[in-house]
């Protein structure tokens, strides 16, 4: 009978000695750095300080051709005015704050790609290798996703809005618009619909994850309607029901687009064993 020599100390140490290639909080070699709450605030701290760089730097930007974002922004409201309605100011610093706050708009729109990045960049050490590649598709789409919410604003719902609002003067009351007021509705929207127009983003990002799937969100579409209802009562500028309208109607179209990414590119599955 052949005997079997007991291990020596060293062999035992060697055997549970842990693997220097394997940390054992990762549940996969493949998944990104543990970082401590401190360093996530300095991360943070980081990111935030490179994004409003890139926003200083978009207005900077925006200053040069300041005119023509004037033009481009208040022109048209003008225009949307019936005979005899004219834009006022009534402050002696409200036209030039005015010039300013059109110029950091412009600013956060020339600055998003990069402030998408620097909020990629923050949340990546938590990612795995491979969802790691997701950054460049992630900057672009929501880069662009968040510019064509800010265009939908501009060109369709902020005029239908602004037309509704000056569609109650008669011959009793005139409608003569403060600037300042006009310009806060405007910007209202265009930020608010910006960030809507987020959620095909977000959607993919979390399909990519295995968060959310196409079969989860059609089961509780009727839900999301609703949300969608009292969010854009919430976060629409107005009381008006156009507004609300269309703020809701975009965010159900967003909703059924979100659902087909899902179905796309979510992630697969591995089908159960029997």
């Amino acid at each position: 009978m052949a005997l079997v020599p007991f291990p020596s100390k060293a062999s035992k140490a060697a055997a549970s000695a842990p693997d220097p290639d394997w940390d054992d909080d990762d549940p996969s070699p493949e998944s990104g750095g543990k970082m401590s709450f401190l360093e996530h605030l300095d991360e943070l701290r980081k990111r935030i300080v490179w994004a409003l760089v890139g926003v200083l730097a978009g207005f900077a930007i925006a200053i040069v051709f300041i005119n023509r974002l004037w033009d481009f922004v208040m022109g048209p409201m003008q225009r949307l005015l019936q005979p005899g309605q004219q834009l006022v100011y009534t402050e002696p610093t409200e036209a030039i704050m005015l010039y300013v706050k059109i110029a950091v708009i412009a600013g956060i729109l020339i600055a998003s790609p990069l402030v998408m990045t620097q909020v990629w960049l923050f949340i990546a050490p938590g990612l795995y290798v491979h969802e790691k590649k997701a950054a460049i598709p992630f900057v672009v789409m929501s880069s662009a996703f968040f510019i064509g919410g800010a265009a939908f604003a501009h060109y369709l719902v902020f005029p239908l809005t602004w037309q509704f609002l000056g569609s109650f003067a008669n011959d009793t009351v005139t409608f003569m618009p403060r600037v300042e007021p006009a310009f806060s509705l405007y910007m209202k929207l265009i930020l608010t619909f910006g960030l809507v127009f987020q959620m095909p983003t977000l959607v993919l990002f979390l399909a990519k994850l295995g968060l959310v799937t196409a079969k989860f969100l059609i089961k509780n579409m009727k839900y999301a309607i609703l949300i969608m209802f009292i969010v854009g009562a919430v976060l629409s500028p107005g009381t008006d029901p156009v507004g609300q309208i269309a703020m809701a109607g975009p965010m159900f179209l967003l909703y059924l687009f979100s659902i087909l990414l899902a179905w796309l590119f979510g992630k697969k599955r591995a089908p159960r064993e029997e």
